[in-house]
């Protein structure tokens, strides 16, 4: 423990008087005095077990994790903080309106007129470098002009204005137009492309995950089927398909879809597997834990974890299950029928249903040495 503790203070050591005073030149008495209780909080022992200077530590990568090391804290982050909204005055007028085209061709031709006048006012030389120069500038005002909401929005009052190019102010947001606005409907002319970035972005939103980590996802069809629905209008055809999605380190999901459009349903299956993925524990992070059974309609099977090497032995739909959830190692065994569909949702059923060490230990009021027959050094087989 005192190796330990003396490592931690050579990796992170604390505050110098040298490091006080710089402090103390820079921030308040009172914000001091909560950095230097903040330093105490910290146990040194746990940033250096938990490797806050490992390279390979993702805490870089995760916007909502706290930089400790690159981060005062004294800058706004759009991410993680809450916008300081700027507070109106109660006896300015902020109604805007966007402005005709007729005033932005008068804004245009006065903004042209106000250019020339200044060419003609510095009085350059033809072809040399100001007069260069100044043509560049030219460019750049003129994209400030485009830029400004002035332009393209008229103001009552000078405050209205303020408002419009500040970013704390919100007045203009019911009025401001939206880019989903622009976006092509579904169902519209050309709108097949805007349709799958639609679908795409409402996956991300229900499922948090980013557009490539849901690219990177391994997605199978497991079962194909034509089914027909008998109505009074006759025979309807449909397709159903039944899909796997997941990422290859612990979750998994099984969706459904049908549909009388082959590629509608197959999408739909897709999307549903990708909106149900739930993690599925593993042990060692390659095969399950102890035996577990599942039960749907009247297809039975038991899954069994195996020692390290030992691979997948199982059929064919359970192996792609078993792959999509990063577990290497398994054995099953179905009993009774052998249905395409039910096996699916069986073994997904029993890889959720697992009992976990330590609920066994907690229910037995036991330790948990005690419930997996390890002790020590024991093995686990």
């Amino acid at each position: 423990m005192a190796a330990l503790q003396e490592a931690a203070r050579a990796e992170f050591p604390t505050f110098s008087e040298a490091d006080k005073k710089l402090l103390a030149a820079k921030y308040t008495p009172e914000q001091l005095a909560a950095i230097e209780a903040g330093e105490q909080a910290l146990d040194t022992r746990d940033l250096l077990l938990q490797g806050w200077k490992n390279p390979n530590n993702n805490r870089e990568r995760d916007p909502m994790a706290l930089k400790y090391q690159s981060d005062d804290l004294r800058r706004l982050q759009p991410l993680l903080d809450k916008p300081v909204k700027a507070e109106l005055d109660p006896y300015a007028d902020y109604d805007v309106r966007p402005r005709t085209n007729d005033e932005m061709s008068r804004l245009l031709a006065d903004f042209y007129v106000r250019e020339g006048e200044r060419f003609e006012a510095l009085g350059l030389k033809p072809g040399s470098q100001a007069e260069r120069d100044e043509e560049e500038k030219s460019r750049v005002r003129y994209l400030q002009f485009l830029d400004s909401p002035r332009t393209f929005m008229h103001a009552n009052s000078e405050e209205g204005y303020r408002a419009l190019e500040d970013d704390s102010y919100t007045v203009l947001a019911p009025e401001m137009p939206k880019i989903d606005e622009l976006a092509p409907k579904p169902g519209s002319a050309g709108g097949a492309e805007g349709d799958e970035e639609a679908r795409m972005l409402r996956l991300m939103q229900q499922t948090g995950l980013a557009r490539q980590e849901i690219r990177r996802l391994r997605v199978k069809n497991l079962v194909v089927r034509r089914v027909v629905n008998q109505t009074r209008l006759g025979k309807v055809a449909s397709m159903y398909y039944l899909t796997i999605a997941g990422n290859g380190d612990g979750m998994l999901g099984v969706g459904e879809g049908k549909s009388t459009e082959p590629e509608d349903g197959r999408r739909q299956s897709i999307m549903n597997a990708i909106r149900n993925m739930k993690p599925v524990v593993r042990y060692e992070d390659r095969t399950i834990y102890g035996e577990v059974e599942g039960k749907v309609g009247a297809v039975e099977l038991k899954l069994s974890s195996r020692p390290p090497g030992f691979g997948l032995r199982c059929q064919h739909l359970i192996f792609e299950m078993a792959r999509a959830a990063g577990i290497h190692d398994l054995a099953a065994r179905v009993t009774r029928s052998r249905n395409k569909m039910n096996t699916v949702k069986a073994t997904w059923q029993a890889m959720l249903g697992q009992k976990l060490p330590e609920e066994i230990a907690r229910a037995r009021g036991r330790k948990l040495v005690d419930v997996r027959k390890v002790y020590y050094g024991g093995n686990v087989y």
